[in-house]
C-alpha cells in the first residue's frame, strides 16, 4: 500500500498536479488542508482533502477517516486539535477512529514518529516550509505499508527523495 501525503500549498495549484505525475502509482493521495481552493476544484477528484484554517469553503470536511488497502488513516489539518502545542488531541482522535496512521498539517514542519502504535506524520508544507528543514524548499511524504512495517520517505518539490529523510517503523 502506498499513500502520498501533502499539505499547506497556500494557493500553489501546480505542485499538486506535479505530485500526481511524480507519484503515479499511489493507492491514495491525501491533502491535509490549507489549499485556499474551493472544495469543488478539479484537483480534489484526485486528492482526499480536509479543511485547513486558511480554507474558507465549508464543503471541506474537518477530518476524514479512510480505509486504504486495509490501513485506517485519520486525516486532519490539525489546527482544531492544537497540534502546534501537543499531539495529545490528535492521538485521541486517531485512536477513536481506530487509525493506524494519523496525518496532519498546519505547522508547516515535517515530522514522523510512532505513538501508541499509530504512525503520526506531518508532510511539512510543500510551498511554505518552516523549521529545521525549511531550506529544502518544501516537502511531501510517501508512506509505504507492508503487513510488518511502514516506510516513510520525504520528497522535494522536484520529485526527488530528500537526502536522509527516510524512516522505517514496525507496525504494532
Amino acid at each position: 500500500m502506498k499513500l502520498v501525503a501533502v499539505s499547506d500549498t497556500h494557493g500553489d495549484h501546480q505542485i499538486l498536479e506535479d505530485i500526481l505525475t511524480q507519484q503515479p502509482t499511489a493507492d491514495a493521495y491525501l491533502y491535509a488542508g490549507d489549499s485556499e481552493f474551493a472544495a469543488d476544484d478539479p484537483i480534489f477528484t484526485h486528492y482526499q482533502a480536509v479543511r485547513g484554517n486558511m480554507d474558507f469553503d465549508s464543503a471541506f470536511p474537518m477530518t476524514r477517516t479512510l480505509d486504504v488497502a486495509g490501513v485506517t488513516v485519520f486525516l486532519t489539518h490539525g489546527h482544531r486539535l492544537m497540534v502546534g502545542f501537543s499531539l495529545k488531541m490528535l492521538l485521541e482522535a486517531a485512536t477513536a477512529a481506530h487509525a493506524q496512521v494519523a496525518i496532519f498539517g498546519h505547522t508547516h514542519q515535517l515530522g514522523v514518529e510512532m505513538h501508541q502504535g499509530i504512525l503520526v506524520l506531518n508532510p511539512g508544507s510543500i510551498s511554505q516550509p518552516r523549521g529545521e528543514f525549511a531550506a529544502l524548499g518544501g516537502t511531501y511524504a510517501v508512506i509505504e505499508a507492508t503487513p510488518a512495517q511502514f516506510t516513510v520517505t520525504y520528497y522535494l518539490r522536484s520529485g526527488q527523495p530528500a537526502s536522509g529523510l527516510e524512516w522505517t517503523f514496525n507496525r504494532a
